[in-house]
């Protein structure tokens, strides 16, 4: 059973004009996609949305999204000497700030937090790095 026969069910599926011969042409939402743009995560430090319980009185427990507190920012990095949006939680604006601008930020995070834009950021600052060492 092809893939088009499973989604055709779906209210927002259509075949995509522009693909690729010989693989599966699907147009999803964004919501269905994995690593969507407007994905609410962190660029920076990888947080997520959080799901746990929200516990009354009485002690009954209803389902609950524990979402980040995502702000658009424009931080300027001083090696490249350029503008950067990005869309990070307020504590990770905070450890921005505590460890002496973004590119001190990125040089030190983990690859796994970055977002792929982060991730080029960070390669870019760190040949510059190089370059200047060299």
């Amino acid at each position: 059973m092809t893939l088009e026969v499973i989604l055709s069910g779906y209210a927002g599926f259509s075949p995509c004009p522009y693909h690729v011969p010989n693989r599966p042409a699907l147009c999803l939402p964004g919501s269905l996609l994995k690593g969507s743009p407007m994905s609410r995560r962190c660029e920076l430090s990888g947080k997520a949305v959080q799901v746990g319980h929200k516990v009354s009185h009485s002690n009954h427990k209803t389902k609950k999204r524990f979402l980040p507190n995502l702000c658009n920012v424009t931080l300027i990095s001083d090696t490249l000497a350029r503008s950067v949006s990005l869309r990070v939680t307020a504590s990770a604006l905070r450890s921005v700030e505590h460890r002496g601008g973004l590119d001190a930020y990125l040089l030190k995070a983990h690859d796994s937090d970055l977002s792929p834009g982060a991730l080029t950021l960070k390669r870019d600052i760190a040949k510059k790095h190089a370059q200047a060492a060299a």
